[in-house]
């Protein structure tokens, strides 16, 4: 089972929700070829706040997947200020129980 985890709740300017959308889904291909990432959620909360979870077996997966080409796409478009309505924070957070296909 995955212990460890990340959320990272992101909220699109006024007029970028489609766009914020697009990235996220252009996104899955890059996680996909992680290995360590065990499984990748994104999410829409409301229409404006988005959010990615993903799970990991160990510390290694998690910190290869901060490191990987998803995460350094969203910190540049954080950097270019033109997306986000605040900066993305990254929560890591443990798994302690779960209900998944076997």
């Amino acid at each position: 089972m995955s212990r460890f985890a990340l959320y990272v709740p992101l909220e699109a300017k006024p007029g970028k929700e489609k766009e914020l959308a697009d990235f996220l889904k252009a996104a899955a291909p890059m996680v996909d070829a992680e290995a360590g990432t065990v499984s990748w959620f994104a999410i829409q909360e409301s229409p404006s706040r988005f959010a990615i979870f993903d799970t990991f077996d160990d510390e290694a997966g998690r910190e290869a997947h901060l490191k990987g080409k998803v995460a350094m796409a969203l910190m540049e478009k954080a950097k270019k200020g033109d997306l986000f309505a605040k900066d993305p924070e990254v929560h890591k957070i443990g798994i302690i129980a779960d209900k998944l296909p076997h």
